[in-house]
């Protein structure tokens, strides 16, 4: 199946599709029982979009190398079954044809649909279409245990179905997910809103999302950036199928800059869906001016084919290894790095006290903010649909997320400021994504994450213990 134009359709397609799949399961059963019984289990890749320390382990691990295909398009039904490896870069170039796209697509390339739904994704269309999981119709999982189950919102393991969801492969891995799509036009306009108060763009972000409009037009993409307390923007997505010149930011042009404007009116801007989907790839957000990319001397001669997350993974990867980052700040005289990269939610009413404590105590700029209400609305206010990540239906919330370093102070406990983080989103009934470093003591990450809830997921799906615990895998330090 190609994932160069539209990706085949009906039942000789969907045959070869399922066929491919089936081989590459029948390699990832063939390594797990290769794994020796005390071994933990775990995924033989090279790459992760994780970026807390990894589990030491020498024993091989699994081999999910035939599992990264998207096996159908249905654009009648409007659904896609995909292989649980499966990035969004290519699912997307199979459903764009079909003028079709996933309910929400992350921001980078290389994030795969099972890594999404395990660890949570989140983008511009979550204040109405919620996170990737949401749109799941059905999962096939390798349990801990090394059983195949294919569990569905309704089916006899919905337990599990609901538990997957922030359980970062400690229950199970998917190997296959069958997902609704949603049309979507050719293009999306955009308006960026310049605001001077956190509070005032608190507040018109909160009527957005429940009115899905503004100013007269309709909004079908919502996010924001806070460059500091005195500009941040709001900016505001409609799909069009009007044809009209669109703007490049995969060149010399960087999105983010884009967006800022001195006038009160809102500053206009049109991107091909491709491009918009893609907007944050080019630069990571703005993380690629740690690299030298920003600087027009060197972007001038930096291959486009590296402009991508997936090329600064690997320089993150090489600093990592070697501690390039420490070792030249210790020759200029500067203090090492505490890394800071976080994504964290709070109620939308809490939006603007975070972001005025987080400007004041952690000196990192700019921070994105991406709206997002839970789809499952049908359930209570008090009800906790998905258990380890438990928001509330009904309640918009506020995804934030900030990517740097801090410097570490002397006599500083270790992630200091990373524990003051923790502390305030707590303290703002919010939560925090497990992607990243994590302090939590083990009560109160219970208390946060699934508690009970995830130990009868644990004994029931993983009574070997093959696979590590939830807080040995996002906590604890090896």
């Amino acid at each position: 199946m190609s994932l160069l134009g539209k990706a085949g359709h009906g039942p000789a397609a969907y045959e070869s599709g399922f066929a491919a799949y089936r081989a590459g399961v029948d390699r990832l059963l063939a390594s797990y029982r290769a794994i020796p019984a005390g071994a933990n289990v775990r995924l033989a890749k090279k790459t992760s979009n994780l970026f807390r320390a990894r589990a030491k382990n020498t024993a091989p691990g699994l081999d999910v190398s035939g599992l990264t295909r998207v096996i159908e398009v249905d654009p009648e039904a409007g659904t896609a079954e995909v292989a649980g490896m499966t990035t969004y870069e290519d699912l997307v170039a199979a459903t764009l044809p079909y003028g079709l796209a996933p309910l929400v697509v992350p921001q980078l390339k290389t994030i795969t649909l099972g890594g999404a739904v395990t660890g949570l994704g989140i983008e511009s269309t979550s204040f109405r279409n919620g996170l990737p999981h949401e749109s799941v119709l059905e999962m096939e999982v390798l349990t801990g245990a090394g059983e195949l189950v294919t569990i569905t919102p309704d089916g006899p393991d919905s337990e599990l179905f609901r538990g997957f969801p922030n359980s970062y492969g400690t229950l199970g891995y998917t190997t296959r997910l069958k997902i609704e799509l949603e049309p979507v036009q050719p293009f999306v306009e955009l308006r960026h809103l310049r605001f001077h108060d956190l509070r005032e763009l608190e507040s018109v972000l909160d009527r957005v999302v429940l009115e899905r409009r503004y100013d007269g037009e309709q909004v079908d993409y919502l996010d924001g950036v806070v460059f500091s307390a005195g500009e941040s923007y709001l900016t505001l997505g409609r799909q069009t199928d009007e044809p009209g010149p669109v703007s490049d930011y995969t060149d010399m042009d960087i999105f983010y800059r884009s967006i800022q404007h001195d006038g009160p009116a809102p500053k206009r801007d049109r991107l091909t869906i491709h491009d918009y989907l893609w907007r944050w790839d080019t630069d990571w957000f703005w993380c690629s001016r740690a690299f030298g990319t920003q600087n027009p001397k060197i972007r001038r001669f930096w291959p486009k084919r590296y402009r991508r997350s997936s090329f600064y993974w690997k320089l993150i990867a090489l600093d990592h290894r070697f501690d390039i980052g420490d070792k030249l700040a210790a020759r200029r005289g500067d203090p090492p790095q505490e890394r800071v990269v976080q994504d964290i939610e709070v109620p939308v009413a809490r939006t603007a006290d975070f972001v005025e404590w987080f400007l004041r105590e952690i000196p990192i700029e700019p921070i994105w903010l991406c709206p997002l209400r839970l789809r499952d609305s049908a359930a209570s206010d008090d009800a906790r649909p998905w258990p380890l990540y438990p928001l509330r239906p009904g309640r918009t919330y506020v995804n934030i997320g900030f990517w740097s370093a801090v410097p570490k102070s002397p006599g500083q406990m270790d992630g200091a400021a990373n524990r003051a983080i923790e502390k305030t989103v707590t303290e703002f009934d919010g939560h925090k994504s497990l992607y990243s470093d994590s302090f939590y003591g083990p009560e109160e990450f219970a208390a946060l994450y699934g508690g009970e809830s995830y130990e009868t997921l644990k004994k029931r799906y993983d009574p070997g213990q093959r696979l590590l615990d939830l807080y040995s895998k996002a906590v604890q330090r090896r």
